[in-house]
């Protein structure tokens, strides 16, 4: 293995280790949601208003601004020195408060009919509720979003601890708040609200800190339409629209849900438990891989290129496909170690756990879409993903919609998998053509299956494990989840190991760069 691609699994590593105290911790925050408000009206209400802030900070961030901003930035700062990119991104945050700024006066404005829009299912105290959250919570997009800017300035430097922690801080935020709040007797609900608010400060604050240190600690100042900025907006209204359509999606989904009572709140629980490898894994990688195959495809390194993107898909894949086994065999005892406490019944738990089964096998479609968009992104076309995000739409909406009668709060699940599949197919599609190894080599193309055969054995050993603990120690469901996981994990590795899907060597190396770093 090269150096480089040493670098670009360092990096993964770097994110992904904070990507998963992250989600432990957000497995905490939920935790105490379900034991203080179940799969009540406050909970429902609750998720649905951070969905809204959540949804438009993929749309205006994450999904659009940044895939457009980083090629852009990285190209400004390779060919042009840090005094042009720094310039550029003083330009780009500008333009981006001024937007969410008038954005989020509008929003407050308009608040009840965008619940509607999300959830108009809901009436009665569940509506109330969501608009009050919503307005308290929104403004939490202009942090947060101008918090992905500076990350997006960071990973280009190839620096991505800061904002890889910074999420850690919404959690702690979270739970400190939460926990406070129920020994003071305060409303949970508005707890949630006031403290997702002062977690997006905090985060913006934690970024930019680790900016200001590289010489980049930019500030917004006045919009100014310059070239750099039509160029980006050429390139972020169709990845903003490719954002859209996944949030469509996403907004699909709730509104089937909010008509059965409980399922936002079943769904809401089934995402963040597939939640905790898609963000560990596929977003980690896509974090790293964007500045990475920009600065290989300005060097005219297509062997580099090609390199780095087999390699991700093999790591991902090597993690990704013991997690969505894992998932199908025992979710059951998963949400009810995880969630089945106070308000949180164990008929919650069995209609969470088949949501998670669903979305399970969706995961290695959506954790290799992360894989596969930052080659378009690198390329600075956004338009290409914007079309086959318009496809899977038309999926999604069918298929949940459509079935909504027939199978009830699942359909958006199933719809949401099967729409994620498709997207990726047409993606692999794509990129086939432009060049048949960006996709696959001999080495991924070798070891693929062997990863798929060590997990199905997983499998088959932690659903056995799992119904021998339900009959004999059936109170222990916890420590008997947590000797499953360990047995799991060696029986996955070692299987992997002796067929050749892993290289324990390769994994070794990476520790020891890290160590030297």
């Amino acid at each position: 293995m090269t150096a480089r691609p040493i670098r670009l699994l360092s990096g993964f590593f770097t994110v992904g280790v904070w990507t998963m105290a992250s989600r432990i911790l957000g497995f905490v925050r939920d935790i105490l949601i379900a034991a203080f408000l179940g799969a009540g009206p406050v909970a429902e209400a609750f998720f649905v208003a951070f969905r809204l802030p959540n949804m438009f900070r993929r749309f205006f961030a994450e999904g659009a601004f940044n895939m457009a901003f980083v090629p852009l930035f990285a190209k400004k700062l390779e060919g042009e020195g840090e005094a042009a990119a720094r310039s550029f991104a003083v330009q780009a945050m500008s333009g981006l408060t001024a937007v969410l700024i008038v954005f989020t006066v509008i929003a407050q404005i308009v608040m009840p009919w965008m619940i509607f829009a999300l959830a108009s299912g809901y009436d009665g105290e569940r509506f109330d509720l969501a608009v009050a959250f919503a307005r308290i919570v929104f403004p939490y997009i202009l942090f947060i979003s101008l918090a992905a800017l500076v990350s997006g300035i960071l990973n280009s430097f190839g620096r991505f601890a800061a904002a890889a922690a910074a999420p850690v801080l919404l959690n702690v935020i979270l739970v400190v708040a939460m926990s406070a709040g129920w020994a003071l007797g305060w409303n949970i609900g508005y707890v949630l609200a006031w403290a997702s608010c002062l977690a997006g400060a905090a985060q913006l604050a934690l970024v930019w800190i680790a900016a200001r240190r590289l010489g980049m600690g930019v500030l917004p100042g006045r919009p100014r339409w310059t070239p750099e900025m039509r160029r980006l907006v050429s390139l972020g209204v169709p990845a903003a629209l490719a954002g859209g359509v996944v949030q469509i999606n996403l907004l699909v989904g709730t509104q089937v849900a909010s008509y059965f009572d409980g399922a936002v709140a079943w769904l809401w629980m089934a995402d963040r438990v597939y939640q905790l490898p898609l963000g560990v894994v596929g977003i980690a990688i896509g974090v790293v891989l964007l500045p990475e195959l920009a600065r290989r495809l300005r060097a005219d390194d297509l062997p580099g290129t090609r390199d780095s993107m087999n390699r991700a898909a093999e790591f991902t894949l090597a993690l990704t496909v013991p997690a969505t086994v894992g998932l199908i065999a025992i979710p059951i005892l998963i949400t009810a170690v995880l969630f089945e406490r106070g308000a949180f019944t164990p008929e919650d738990t069995r209609a969470t756990a088949h949501a998670i089964m669903i979305y399970a096998l969706g995961l290695p479609a959506f954790v290799l879409q992360k894989v596969a968009q930052p080659a378009y992104f690198a390329r600075e076309d956004t338009r290409t993903p914007l079309r086959y995000a318009l496809w899977s739409m038309v999926i999604n909406l069918v298929v949940a919609v459509g079935l909504a009668p027939v199978i009830g709060y699942l359909a958006a699940a199933l719809g949401a998998t099967l729409a994620g599949w498709v997207n990726l197919a047409l993606l692999v599609r794509g990129l086939t053509r432009l060049d048949p190894e960006l996709v696959a080599d001999n080495r991924l193309l070798r070891r693929l299956p062997r990863l798929v055969v060590a997990a199905v054995v997983m499998g088959l050993v932690a659903f056995g494990l799992a119904e021998m603990a339900e009959i004999y120690v059936p109170n222990l469901r916890a420590a008997s989840l947590g000797a499953i996981m360990i047995v799991a994990i060696a029986t996955y590795f070692g299987t992997a190991a002796v067929l050749g899907g892993v290289a324990p060597g390769e994994i070794l190396a990476i520790v020891r760069r890290r160590k030297k770093e």
